[in-house]
């Protein structure tokens, strides 16, 4: 099984950061504005980036203070059966994300996300310590694919 992994420090409370994970609000202040569901355990959320063809469903696996986990059941195919896991830690003055999404083999769409998850990431950081963050249909185009 391959793997995207990020590390990102946030200067902000380990809740408040949670929050961007298990809100509607909290999501589409990072990721995609097209967000609806069920973000809390048990419930799946809706992701869409613009057609009906670039939506993603996640199934919320777990949800606690220091671990946010979805498994992906629609969507992109490379996605389909992947677990996203979010870790938070306190260290010092910040709150550690560390970001990881399986995949079964490491394909060019692979590379692209792992660009994307970057991007979104630094922008869900950005949304914490300084208000803004630019998610999609905003976010920066890295290739013809988003």
């Amino acid at each position: 099984m391959e793997k995207i992994r990020h590390r990102v420090g946030v200067r902000a409370e380990r809740a408040d950061v949670l929050a961007k994970l298990t809100t509607l609000d909290g999501l589409a202040s990072w990721w995609t504005r097209d967000v609806t569901g069920d973000a809390t355990a048990g419930g799946k959320l809706d992701f869409c980036f613009g057609r009906p063809d670039r939506c993603a469903v996640m199934e919320v696996a777990e949800s606690s203070d220091t671990e946010v986990v979805w498994n992906c059941i629609g969507g992109p195919e490379e996605w389909v059966g992947g677990v996203l896991t979010f870790e938070l830690d306190e260290q010092g003055e910040e709150t550690v994300l560390k970001f990881t999404q399986t995949w079964r083999e490491p394909v060019d769409f692979m590379s692209h996300c792992s660009t994307k998850w970057a991007y979104f990431l630094l922008g869900l950081k950005s949304s914490l310590e300084t208000g803004e963050a630019t998610p999609f249909p905003g976010d920066l185009q890295v290739s013809s694919w988003g």
